[in-house]
């Protein structure tokens, strides 16, 4: 059974496939995280967590690549976290309280966003437990500005406020094609940015983070649009599914201590296509990180 006090905050939705019913018995935790006050062009990513459970039924339990399933491993679907819709910064320390809570509990946080701005809580739990807690981004967008409009707490600006907590050179980016002129020099100073590179720069980052605890957020528009339609804020020219797939499968080789999947956007989204490979990236990544 959940504890009394966790579960106060969260709301029980669709289960994604194969979740263990027992708390006590689980490694990993499912959480869906339905905010998107913040975006920027098409809302609507807070309602992915529950289409992405929904559509779940569509995959399989087992992953040819990894040669494993999740009928096998042991993971709760906690449902998603009761936010106070339109207030950013109390949503986030919802999050950040939930997160710790989950840590405490010496269990793995798979988290479904929602806009990218809730990794930022979820990386301020982490690193209060790891103070040398590395972060790998997979993205677009730099997400490295300043202030949005006059706003810090932007999905704009996650991950500057990253950097700001975790430490400079503690975050690597991936397959960024998109960025202010002052974005790209800041990252030249504080962070490790592969500008418009992924698949050649995977063997790279495993080398940088070592042993080191990492943190993956993984922004679905960091694929090209062709393959992931269904986002707020599509960007040409990116990777495909199976160059992300072969990144998740390489980085189970790191020290992997949490996971999130941010910015589908169902109401953009024709045919599940993007829900249902949300699914599979859920999948991939449960089965490599748990």
């Amino acid at each position: 059974m959940i504890p009394q006090e966790l579960a106060t905050k969260l709301e029980e939705k669709a289960k994604y496939i194969a979740a263990c019913p027992d708390w006590s018995n689980s490694n990993s935790v499912l959480l869906g995280l339905p905010m998107d006050y913040t975006t920027s062009f098409r809302p609507g990513a807070r309602f992915a967590p529950y289409r992405i459970r929904e559509v779940s039924e569509a995959i399989e339990e087992y992953s040819i690549y990894q040669k494993k399933s999740l009928a096998n491993l042991n993971y709760y679907d906690a449902g998603d976290v009761i936010l106070p819709f339109g207030n950013t910064a109390e949503s986030l320390n919802n999050i950040e309280s939930v997160a710790k809570s989950i840590i405490t509990a010496n269990k793995k946080i798979f988290a479904i966003g929602g806009e990218h701005l809730v990794s930022l809580p979820i990386i301020k739990a982490y690193h209060s437990k790891f103070k040398d807690l590395v972060v790998i981004q997979m993205d677009a967008h730099a997400d490295l500005r300043k202030d949005y409009l006059g706003q810090k707490l932007s999905h704009a600006c996650v991950m500057r406020r990253a950097i700001e907590h975790i430490g400079q050179r503690r975050l690597i980016q991936l397959g960024i094609r998109s960025g202010t002129e002052d974005e790209i020099a800041y990252a030249n100073e504080h962070s490790y940015l592969f500008l418009d590179e992924f698949e050649e720069r995977i063997d790279e980052t495993v080398n940088l983070v070592g042993q080191r605890p990492v943190y993956i957020s993984l922004d679905i528009d960091v694929l090209d649009p062709a393959f992931a339609p269904g986002t707020g804020t599509p960007e040409a020219g990116g990777i495909t599914s199976k160059q992300l797939f072969t990144a998740l499968h390489k980085f189970s080789e790191l020290n992997v201590v949490g996971f999130d999947l941010v910015e589908i956007c169902p109401a953009y989204d024709q045919h599940d296509i993007t829900s249902i490979l949300g699914a599979k990236i859920l999948r991939e990544a449960l089965l490599a990180f748990s």
